[in-house]
């Protein structure tokens, strides 16, 4: 496992193809925590990843921002995206928000 960024709220790692967020991310810490990932995304050589959210306990949309900003990089680089895994909390804000077809298929609403 490599750490990409760490903080007493929140980490980023990256574990063999998926990119992991653990911890509450709010809007104090999206910055660092999305250029964390944007810039081992830019020089990975990879051609699939997988997103893992499923251990961010509290909704907020500025976790599926930080998903969206490294989406962006994957379509600049691309680099195919199987899946996208959020808790309960998160999967019911992107479900509020119509973000299911993002998360069940992101690499069919991915446009290289």
């Amino acid at each position: 496992m490599i750490a990409l960024f760490s903080d007493p709220s929140v980490t980023v790692n990256v574990e063999d193809a998926t990119l992991m967020v653990v911890g509450d991310v709010d809007v104090t810490l999206a910055a660092d925590l999305a250029a964390s990932g944007v810039k081992w995304l830019k020089h990975t050589e990879l051609t699939a990843i997988s997103f893992d959210f499923s251990r961010v306990e509290r909704a907020s949309s500025v976790a599926i921002s930080v998903l969206f900003e490294w989406l962006r990089i994957c379509q600049q680089r691309a680099i195919q995206v199987q899946t996208i895994h959020f808790s309960a909390p998160l999967r019911r804000l992107a479900s509020l928000a119509e973000l299911d077809d993002l998360i069940e298929q992101p690499a069919a609403t991915m446009v290289v």
